[in-house]
């Protein structure tokens, strides 16, 4: 064994040595890393032709190695472990990796270009299974399994599973359209991976152990599966039947089956015979299913076999030992009994002189005879072969079929038993026609989907079960993408029908198998197209009419033609007139005739009812005839046909006309063209022109039935609007009937209303009145105690008034005090707006006074200094009414105003300014009290003016009137409480005492608008003073006049101006 260490290389040649016939394994393969460490491989696939395999690494590098050209190349370094291995059936070039991360990458191994990246999983991928189509791969995880599309590479479905129930493996049939799902519960399911529908399951024996099933086969032909697990028993299914047939148990030695693999074999048709049963302990052992014997094994306790990977063709094996290396097997060195033919199936009744030469087949001769090589060992077998007539060569060399079988051999045992064997006829028919099984051409006419003429197959052929209809479908789609004329040839679906019902499972061989029958038996059919084909029925009628003239003759008298009682038999197969088995039996000899044979079962089928188309007179009854299973014994039937084929005469035979049999080439099919193209290219514009015309029609069809649904539509709105406004209007009416009935209440109770309104506003009036009345009462008394309090304090100052005659000024002010204490008191007493408005004035006094005293604080020192001597003067004066002060005093005091008044003279011009403004505004004020207030205090005022008239003493007017000298203005000091102004004024008044009075100030003086205010003055206590109050505060104003005038006169000379009091206090 020749061990070949790869390393770092990324190509170079599998074995330096061919390896010697015989020897077992062929070459040794490692990989060791710069450290001298091994790298072991995880995993390895073969390709579609069995010569080349991946094998793919711990460090994710994937090698292909070439067996037949010892080459071997590193494709890719993906940088992780790769979990799955496989190559696409489809794209030979393109294979498919399951890496650790859960994805899958596809990648072209001529290229080593990434083809696409699969995403999806969400566990380690264990196994990736492909189509035998390649347009599909299964990817399977511990979770879940997903279906992908191999041409998109996106995910069309995926398998979820309860947690407590775990994947093993789902998996495509070979040859089929059936996924196998295998669940760690021993359960197992098969679907069908179109629509994914569930077609069985597989039952879980109940009696035994339990296996726990982890390793599974499948034969080529998809009809068993072995399964294995966690014991060394293993399970063998029928698929067909669905049931166990058989239970092997291994040595005991096995106690775990990690995988199994079935050999493949060129004599078994695929229904392969060998298993190879991987243990735990690293041995594979190889045994024949049938048989239960140990065959032989690979592997050894200290070479220890992990996985292994079985070529297509049989040839080689490729195992991953323990070590991490990989040997390569070859199976031919390995095992004498896998390179032997098997038995021949076919047993053939024959008499002694038969036996005797086959038994005289196989004998011993001596060493110089023809040998033959064996190839399982190195000896060599003498064997003789007895040599045939050198003119049947030929015969036996056309006679032998694939897979081993003989025709010769068939036909004799088909004419013996009639037919053959149920469970061989579906492999003796593909022998018999010699399918190419061309996998690759079949899937590129399938990828162009159904053909536009087979679009609404189902109206026209409707079949009950819907995989049938897709079958059917599938496989007429196809040969019409092989040739066109099938896509215009009415009567195709009825000729594939029986073979599309007979294989639905494999739609690959139902397609070749009914190619075969167009290109043989179905020879010139189409060359009269569309019409049926003369030339076969001219033949037909050819052979009927040198068998049976009379049958002939009677068909023509009566008006029936060969397109009547031939071509429905033609067009048909005969399905329409033969069940099930009968049509088999029939087609076994067809199938292994001429194919002229099937119109000599034409005749024979019409010769062996002569007696009821004899009776037959109608055109409707042979119709009915030809076309309706009749009693007719096939086996007859086709003895006749035998007898027709040996006894027509040479000149008339179909067999001179037709060509032999002509099977279908292998890779591509063949072209098929014997028609005339120019009128299928005819109909073919024509049924798309149709096809048009019809979509057309079908367009305006539904715009019409949209515009009649349209105008329905509107029609039913339009009648439900005018029944919602017949509705409205009566629904109107009611309202309206509603709404004059509740007016007329509303008017009623509008009418109430007004009348307790009236009521009310009758009851108001009078609280009103009562209100009025007793605020009158109130105001009355109000003033009533207002005035008895006024007396009262009008008394008591006039006892004070007696005790502060020295002090006059200082008097009045203390005076102001109480007269505004007073005020206050009263004021209490009237209502609260009164009050309010009252403190608002207050507050407006004393901000205007505030002011002032703020701009006279530059001068108020000078001020109070001038007050005091007018305070002095006052006293002087006072003294002098009295005493006679001196005049000379009085001059200086002159004197000292004059010089104040020279030192202050722009203040008190801008003081003298204000004054005006505010006594301007107080004027206007006072007008409007007095305006407001004049009416209301009218009568007081004239009842104080009486009173003061009274308490004057005669002799006080008297004095008055007869004062000599010039007139004495009357100085009145009056106390302003208001907006605009504050402090004392004094102003001259040289008209008369009623001037004086309508010239005082009075209180709570406010702004114009507020006319409404109750006005209070401070001269209202004064009615009562007694007369020498009067006269004493007229002597004090005579004196300062006279005192002013002096001070004029002697500062005349040095002053440009004397301002007198009366000026000052301006």
């Amino acid at each position: 064994m020749e061990v070949i260490d790869i390393g770092n290389k990324e190509e170079g040649k599998v074995w330096h040595r061919k390896p010697p016939a015989g020897k077992g394994v062929l070459v040794n393969i490692i990989r060791t890393a710069h450290q001298g460490k091994t790298v072991r491989f995880l995993h390895v696939a073969f390709d579609t032709t069995g010569e080349s395999f991946l094998a793919g690494d711990h460090h994710g590098n994937i090698y292909v190695f070439d067996i037949s050209r010892n080459r071997f190349r590193l494709l890719q370094k993906t940088g992780q472990a790769c979990t799955a291995l496989t190559f696409s059936l489809r794209r030979t070039t393109e294979f498919l990796v399951a890496l650790a991360d859960y994805t899958i990458k596809c990648f072209d191994k001529d290229t080593k270009q990434l083809v696409s990246w699969m995403r999806g999983h969400e566990g380690a991928i264990s196994y990736i299974s492909v189509h035998s189509s390649g347009r599909y791969a299964i990817s399977t995880s511990s979770d879940t399994a997903q279906l992908w599309d191999l041409d998109t590479f996106q995910r069309k479905r995926k398998l979820n599973i309860r947690q407590s129930v775990g994947i093993q493996r789902v998996f495509f049939l070979p040859l089929s359209n059936t996924i196998l799902s295998c669940f760690s519960d021993d359960s197992i399911f098969a679907w069908e991976s179109d629509t994914l529908f569930c077609k069985y399951q597989l039952p879980v024996p109940d009696s035994g152990p339990k296996i726990s099933y982890k390793a599974f086969a499948v034969t080529r032909d998809g009809k068993s599966l072995a399964a294995g697990g966690r014991s060394n028993l293993l399970h063998l299914w029928c698929l067909d039947s669905r049931q166990l047939i058989r239970v092997i148990q291994m040595p005991t030695q096995v106690r775990t089956v990690r995988q199994l693999e079935f050999l493949p074999d060129s004599f078994d048709g695929g229904a392969s015979q060998t298993l190879g049963v991987l243990s735990q302990d690293g041995l594979m052992r190889f045994i024949n299913i049938h048989t239960c014997k140990l065959l032989f094994q690979m592997g050894s306790h200290d070479e220890a076999i992990t996985t292994v990977a079985v070529s297509p063709n049989g040839r080689h094996i490729v195992a991953i030992m323990d070590n991490g290396s990989i040997n390569v097997y070859s199976i031919q060195s390995l095992t004498q009994e896998l390179n032997k033919p098997p038995p021949s199936k076919v047993a053939v009744v024959s008499g002694v002189e038969a036996d005797q030469e086959l038994s005289n087949l196989r004998v011993k001769v001596r060493s110089d005879g023809i040998q033959r090589p064996a190839k399982s060992s190195g000896r060599q077998t003498q064997v003789k072969i007895l040599r045939p007539p050198a003119g049947s060569a030929a015969e036996d060399k056309e006679n032998e079929l694939p897979a081993g079988l003989n025709k010769k051999r068939l036909v004799a045992m088909l004419k013996a038993f009639g037919e053959y064997p149920a469970k061989y006829r579906m492999f003796v028919w593909r022998s018999l026609l010699c399918l190419p099984e061309n996998h690759a051409a079949y899937s590129s006419l399938t990828d162009k989907g159904l053909h536009l003429a087979y679009l609404s197959l189902q109206d026209k052929y409707p079949i009950k079960s819907l995989k049938l209809q897709r079958g059917l479908q599938r496989v007429l789609s196809a040969l019409a993408h092989w040739a066109a004329i099938f896509g215009e040839v009415e009567y195709l679906p009825l000729v594939a029908f029986p073979f599309v019902k007979l294989f639905q499972n494999n739609p690959m061989l139902c397609f070749e198998v009914v190619a075969t029958v167009l290109v043989n038996w179905c020879q010139h059919w189409f060359e009269y197209f569309p019409n049926p084909p003369l030339n076969i029925l001219s033949m037909v009628e050819n052979v009927l009419a040198h068998h049976d003239k009379e049958l002939l003759q009677h068909l023509v008298d009566c008006g029936i033609t060969s397109q009547l009682y031939v071509w429905p038999l033609l067009e048909t197969l005969f399905s329409e007139v033969l069940t099930r088995d009968e049509w088999l039996k029939l087609f076994d000899n067809i199938f292994s005739n001429h194919p002229s044979f099937l119109l000599m079962a034409c005749v024979a089928y019409i010769t062996c009812s002569r007696e009821p188309l004899l009776l037959c007179s109608q055109k409707q009854d042979y119709e009915y005839f030809f076309h309706h299973r009749n009693n007719l014994d096939v086996g007859a039937m086709i003895k006749e046909a035998y007898r027709l084929m040996g006894s027509t005469p040479t000149d008339i035979h179909p067999r001179h006309l037709l060509s032999n049999f002509t099977p279908l080439t292998k890779g591509q099919y063949p072209v098929f063209n014997q028609y005339p193209e120019f009128i299928v290219e005819y109909q073919s514009r024509e049924r798309e022109k149709i096809r048009l015309q019809e979509m057309e029609y079908l367009r305006e069809r539904q715009e019409v039935s949209a515009l009649r649904a349209d105008f329905v539509r509107r029609q039913a709105e339009e009648e439900t609007y005018y029944a919602q406004q017949e509705l409205l209007g009566k629904a109107e009416e009611q309202r309206r009937n509603i709404l004059a009935q509740e007016e007329e209440k509303l008017t009623q109770q509008r009418a109430k209303l007004a009348a307790m309104k009236r009521e009310l506003k009758v009851k108001e009036l009078q609280l009103l009145d009562a209100t009025r009345r007793r605020f009158l009462k109130h105001q009355q008394d109000l003033r009533a105690s207002q005035i008895k309090g006024l007396e009262q304090e009008i008394s008591r100052k006039m006892d004070l008034r007696e005790q502060e005659t020295t002090a006059a000024v200082q008097d009045l002010e203390i005076r102001q005090m109480e007269m505004e204490a007073q005020r206050r008191r009263l004021e209490q007493n009237l209502l609260k707006e009164q009050e309010r408005l009252g403190r608002r004035v207050e507050e407006e006094v004393a901000m205007r006074m505030r002011g002032a005293e703020r701009e006279e604080e530059s001068y108020t020192e000078l001020l109070h200094s001038t007050e005091t001597n007018i305070q002095a003067l006052e006293e002087s004066l006072a003294e002098a009414c009295q005493l006679g002060l001196d005049s000379d005093w009085q001059r200086e005091v002159a004197e000292r105003l004059q010089q104040v008044d020279a030192e202050q003279e722009r203040k008190r011009e801008r003081l003298a300014e204000l004054h005006r403004q505010t006594l301007a505004e107080e004027e206007r004020l006072a007008d409007t009290m007095r305006d407001v207030a004049g009416r209301k205090w009218e009568d007081v005022m004239r009842s104080r003016a009486q009173l003061q008239e009274q308490q004057q003493p005669p002799s006080s007017a008297h004095t008055d009137a007869q004062t000599p000298g010039p007139h004495r203005p009357c100085v009145i000091t009056a106390v302003c409480v208001g907006t605009n102004t504050a402090g004392l004024t004094a102003r001259p008044n040289p008209t008369s005492p009623k001037q004086t009075e309508t010239n005082m100030t009075c209180l709570n003086s406010r702004s114009p608008t507020e006319s409404t205010s109750t006005v209070f003055s401070l001269d209202r206590g004064r009615a009562k003073l007694d007369s020498s109050e009067r006269e004493l505060l007229r002597e004090i104003r005579e004196l300062r006049l006279k005192l002013a005038a002096r001070a004029r006169e002697g500062s005349s000379a040095s002053s440009p101006s004397v301002h007198t009091v009366s000026s000052v206090s301006q």
